[in-house]
C-alpha cells in the first residue's frame, strides 16, 4: 500500500460550511474537471483522444474518493496496490490492470495519478486516463481478437513514478515509448494527461488559498455526505426490501467462435444497503472479451445509472459507496485470473448499463429503458503509404463508432449517438485529411431503431473507401442477440459489417476481427445497431411516423410496424392507418411483453447463418 509523505504545518479542523460557500466550491470543482478535458484535447495528437475524447478525468478528496469526474477509474484501488512512497512533486503512472486492482481495465489505458499538496499535506488527488491508440503488441492498435494473455496486447506498464519530486524519469519513459508504433502520439497524449492533472491541482490549491484548507476539506466531506443521504432515500424508494431482482444479458461471442457469454446480475436491498451480485455469469473467456472490474467501479457505474435515470440533480460522487455491497465471482467474465487477455472489454462495460436498466425497470417500470448502443465499437485501419510524397510512411487510425440509444420513458432515443455522453464523432473532413480513405457515407439507417411509443435510435452506416492497401480490425457486438425493446416496444436491429471489394465481391465480416487485408478501392460498410423501442408502437402519433418517413428515419414499409400507412413521400392515409391498427390490435397477445428480445436464444442460434451470414458460435469452454 502507498506510504504518503506529508509535512503539514498544522492539524486539520472540521468546520461548518455555509451553503453558499459549498455551492461555490462544488461548481469550482466541476469547472476544474472540464478544464482538465480541454487541456488534454488541445494538446493530444491521437484522434481517439483529440477528436473523440476517449479519456476520463476526476478530482478526489485526500482519501482518493471521487468528488467530481467522469466514470472509469478508482484511485483507492490504485493506492492500495502501489508499493512505495508518495511525496510532493511525484506523478504516478500505470497501464497494468492487474497491478492496480483494476483501477483501469486494459493496457491501452494509460493512467496518471497525482497527489495535490497544500501547506505540506495532501488535500486531494487529480487523476486521468486516456486510451492510447497503440501500445505495441502483435497487431496495430494493440487489440488482437485472438489474444489469450495480456502479454500479447502490448507494453504493460507497472505502477511507477513518472515524475519523482518534479523530475521526469526520461529513461523509463523512453523504454516505454520504444515499444509502441506511434511514439509521438503517445508522448503528446501522456504529456496532455499530466498537464490536465496539474491544472486540476492548481485549481484545488487556489480554492484552499481562497477559502482556507479547513473549509475546503470540510466542504468535500459535506458533498460526499450529501450524496450518501440522497442515495439512501433513492434506494429505499426504488428497491423493495428483501425482494431480489435478477436480469441476464449476453455478449454474443469472443471473436473466435465461442459464445454467447451469459452476464447475470442480481440486486437485493436489505435495510439501507443493496447487494449487487454478479454470480451466475459465465466463467472467464479464453479470448480478450473479459471485463476485469473491481467492486468500486461496479458501485460507480450503479450510482451513475441510478442518479441519471432517477434524480439527475443529485451530485454524482463516491459518497454513497458504503450503501452498496458487491459480489464478483473469481475467474468469471468480470474477474478473470491473471494473465487473461483484456483488450476487448468494451462490450462488457456497456452491457453493465443494459443490466442495470433491466433490473431497475422491474422495480419501477417508469425507469425502464430499452437496450441500446451498449458498447464502443472500434474500427482500426493501418499500413504504409505506397505512393506520393508520403510513400513508406506508416499510418494508423483508431476510432469509435456510434449507434442507436434506446427509447426511454421520456422520449425517443437519439440516432447515431455514443454510449458515453462526452464522446464525439471524428469529423469526416479530419479523417479524409489525415488518412488514406474517403467516407462515402455517414448516415442513419432507417428502421434500425426499435418501434415503440418512443422509438429507439437508429444505427448508422459509415462506409469507408480505402485509398491504400493495409489491414483493418473491428471490435463490435450485438450481431446475434437483439437490443431488446420494453413495455411492448420492439427490439432494435443488429449490427452488420461487410467488405465491398473493388472487384465487386462481398465479404461478410465477423464482429471481432483483426489483420483483415484491404486493397485500394475496397469499401467497408460499418453498420451499427439500433436501440430498443419503449412502449406500444400502435400508440405512436401517426403524423410523427410519417414525418420520420419524410426525414428518412423510418421507411414507408417500416411505418407499418407502427400500424401507420403512408406513401413513400410521407403522406398519411388516415383511414388505412385506423384499419391497420385495429387489425394489429386484434391479432396480438395481451398484455404486451415487458421485454422483447426478438426471440429466445436457442432460436437466434438456430437461425444465425441464415439471418446474419455468420455461423452460430459454439458454447464457451471454461478456462
Amino acid at each position: 500500500m502507498a506510504r504518503l509523505i506529508e509535512n503539514p504545518t498544522g492539524p486539520l479542523t472540521k468546520v461548518e460550511v455555509d451553503v453558499v460557500t459549498l455551492d461555490l466550491i462544488e461548481n469550482a470543482l466541476r469547472s476544474a474537471r472540464y478544464e482538465m478535458d480541454e487541456t488534454l484535447f488541445r494538446t493530444a495528437l491521437s484522434p481517439g483522444i483529440r477528436e473523440q475524447h476517449d479519456e476520463f478525468p476526476l478530482i478526489a478528496d485526500p482519501a482518493g474518493k471521487m468528488i467530481v469526474g467522469q466514470f472509469g477509474l478508482s484511485i483507492p484501488d490504485f493506492l492500495e496496490n502501489f508499493e512505495g512512497t508518495i511525496e510532493e512533486g511525484d506523478v504516478l503512472m500505470t497501464s497494468d490492470p492487474y497491478s492496480c486492482g483494476a483501477a483501469i481495465s486494459h493496457a491501452n489505458d494509460w493512467l496518471v495519478v497525482m497527489p495535490i499538496f497544500f501547506e505540506g499535506r495532501i488535500v486531494g488527488w487529480a487523476s486521468q486516463f486516456g486510451h492510447m491508440s497503440d501500445v505495441g503488441g502483435k497487431t496495430p492498435a494493440s487489440m488482437p481478437t485472438d489474444a489469450r494473455t495480456i502479454f500479447e496486447e502490448g507494453v504493460i506498464i507497472p505502477p511507477f513514478k513518472l515524475y519523482r519530486k518534479g523530475e521526469r524519469d526520461e529513461v523509463s519513459l523512453g523504454i516505454i515509448l520504444n515499444q509502441v508504433r506511434k511514439p509521438d502520439w503517445n508522448r503528446a497524449d501522456l504529456n496532455g494527461i499530466v498537464a490536465a492533472c496539474r491544472t486540476a491541482s492548481r485549481r484545488v490549491q487556489e480554492m484552499c488559498t481562497r477559502f482556507g484548507v479547513d473549509t475546503y476539506t470540510s466542504a468535500l466531506d459535506e458533498l460526499l455526505d450529501r450524496n450518501y443521504r440522497a442515495m439512501k432515500v433513492l434506494l429505499a424508494a426504488v428497491f423493495e426490501e428483501g425482494k431480489p431482482l435478477s436480469f441476464t444479458d449476453y455478449i454474443d461471442d469472443d471473436g473466435r467462435g465461442y459464445g454467447p457469454y451469459k452476464l447475470t446480475m442480481t440486486i437485493t436491498r436489505t435495510g439501507e444497503k443493496v447487494l449487487i451480485d454478479l454470480t451466475g455469469s459465465s466463467p472467464q473467456a479464453q479470448r480478450p472479451i473479459n471485463y476485469y472490474i473491481n467492486e468500486n467501479l461496479i458501485r460507480m457505474f450503479f450510482g451513475i445509472y441510478m442518479i441519471t435515470v432517477a434524480d439527475p440533480q443529485i451530485l454524482w460522487n463516491d459518497g454513497f459507496y458504503p450503501l452498496v455491497d458487491v459480489e464478483i465471482p473469481e475467474k468469471s467474465f468480470w474477474k478473470p485470473a491473471y494473465p487473461a487477455a483484456l483488450n476487448g472489454r468494451n462490450h462488457g462495460i456497456g452491457r453493465l448499463f443494459d443490466l442495470f436498466g433491466g433490473l431497475l425497470g422491474q422495480a419501477n417500470p417508469d425507469l425502464l429503458n430499452g437496450a441500446g448502443f451498449s458498447s464502443s465499437p472500434h474500427f482500426m485501419y493501418s499500413g504504409n503509404y505506397t505512393e506520393g510524397e508520403r510513400k513508406g510512411e506508416w499510418f494508423q487510425l483508431y476510432s469509435i463508432g456510434f449507434g442507436g440509444i434506446p427509447g426511454r420513458p421520456v422520449g425517443d432515443g437519439p440516432d447515431g449517438h455514443s454510449l458515453w455522453p462526452s464522446f464525439v464523432n471524428i469529423p469526416c473532413e479530419y479523417l479524409e485529411s489525415y488518412f488514406p480513405l474517403i467516407v462515402d457515407r455517414w448516415e442513419t439507417v432507417a428502421d434500425t431503431g426499435g418501434a415503440g411509443l418512443h422509438r429507439g435510435g437508429n444505427g448508422v452506416d459509415v462506409s469507408y473507401r480505402f485509398l491504400e492497401p493495409g489491414t483493418i480490425a473491428i471490435h463490435d457486438d450485438r450481431w446475434l442477440t437483439y437490443p431488446w425493446g420494453v413495455r411492448g416496444g420492439k427490439p432494435g436491429a443488429r449490427g452488420r459489417k461487410w467488405l465491398e471489394k473493388a472487384d465487386g465481391t462481398m465479404v461478410v465480416l465477423q464482429s471481432k476481427v483483426h489483420d483483415v487485408a484491404v486493397q485500394a478501392g475496397d469499401v467497408l460498410h460499418f453498420v451499427t445497431w439500433g436501440g430498443g423501442g419503449w412502449g406500444d408502437p400502435l400508440a405512436r402519433d401517426p403524423e410523427l411516423v410519417c414525418k420520420e418517413v419524410r426525414r428518412g428515419l423510418v421507411s414507408a414499409d417500416g411505418a407499418r410496424r407502427y400500424g401507420v400507412v403512408c406513401s413513400e413521400d410521407g403522406a398519411l392515409d388516415a383511414a388505412a392507418t385506423e384499419e391497420l391498427r385495429a387489425g394489429l390490435r386484434a391479432s396480438r397477445e395481451e398484455p404486451l411483453p415487458l421485454f422483447d428480445r426478438g426471440g429466445d436464444l436457442a432460436t437466434l442460434l438456430a437461425n444465425s447463418l441464415e439471418e446474419t451470414g455468420l455461423p452460430a458460435p459454439q458454447p464457451p469452454v471454461a478456462v
